[in-house]
C-alpha cells in the first residue's frame, strides 16, 4: 500500500507505543518546530529507539504528518450542527481542535516555514490534515445555504476562507493566540453580514 507521502505503508508499532510516539512528536513539533525536529529528539521524548521510529515511519515528514493527523493532542474539530451558521462556526472554532486550542496552533506554527520548502510535507499536510478540516467547513456553509442563511451570489468559497485568514494573521503574523472574542468579532462583523449579501440591503 502507498501512503500519502508516496512511501510503502509500514507495520504499526505494537500496543499503545504508537500513540505515545505520535503524542511525543506533536509535543516536539510545538516546542522545536519542524526544521529543528529530528528522529533522535522524538525518540528521546517518546522513550523509544530511533530504529523503532524508522521501522514505522520512513521519513520525518511521514512521522510528523501522521502525528498531527492522528494524535489526540491535535484532535479534529467536531462537525456539530447547531441549526445556524453562527453556532456552527463558534462550535467548530472554539472547541477541541479549533482555533482557540493552543497546542494545535503551536504545532501549525512549527510547520509554516517548512511547508513552503518541503513538497512532500506540503502534499501530505494538505491531504491528511487540511482536507478533512476543509470538508467540515464546507459542510457548515452548505448547511447554511440549505437553510437560506447565505444569500444568492455570495462567494461561499471565499467566505469560508475569511475566518481562517484572520486567525492566521493574528497567530502567525502578529504572534498572538486567537481568542474566542476575536472569533466572535469576525463572525458577527464580517462573515454573517457578508453571508446575507444582497439580502442585507
Amino acid at each position: 500500500m502507498i501512503d500519502a507521502v508516496g512511501s510503502r505503508q509500514r507495520p504499526r508499532v505494537e500496543g499503545g507505543r504508537e500513540e505515545e510516539i505520535l503524542e511525543a512528536t506533536v509535543a516536539v513539533v510545538a516546542e522545536l518546530g519542524y526544521d529543528r525536529l529530528t528522529m533522535d529528539a522524538v525518540a528521546t521524548a517518546a522513550k523509544a529507539s530511533k530504529a523503532t521510529l524508522y521501522r514505522r515511519w520512513s521519513t520525518k515528514a511521514d512521522l510528523v504528518v501522521d502525528a498531527i493527523s492522528r494524535a489526540k493532542g491535535c484532535p479534529m474539530p467536531e462537525d456539530v450542527d447547531t441549526g445556524n451558521l453562527r453556532g456552527d462556526l463558534i462550535a467548530m472554532s472554539c472547541g477541541d481542535g479549533g482555533f482557540t486550542d493552543e497546542l494545535p496552533m503551536s504545532v501549525i506554527a512549527g510547520l509554516v516555514t517548512a511547508l513552503h520548502r518541503d513538497p512532500d510535507l506540503q502534499k501530505a499536510f494538505r491531504e491528511r490534515f487540511l482536507a478533512p478540516r476543509q470538508g467540515i467547513t464546507a459542510g457548515v456553509y452548505h448547511r447554511a445555504v440549505a437553510r437560506g442563511e447565505i444569500g444568492p451570489g455570495v462567494d461561499i468559497e471565499m467566505l469560508s476562507m475569511t475566518l481562517p485568514a484572520v486567525i492566521v494573521h493574528q497567530a502567525y503574523i502578529l504572534g498572538e493566540q486567537p481568542t474566542e472574542e476575536l472569533i466572535l468579532r469576525v463572525i458577527d462583523n464580517i462573515i454573517l453580514p457578508a453571508a446575507r449579501g444582497s439580502q442585507a440591503s
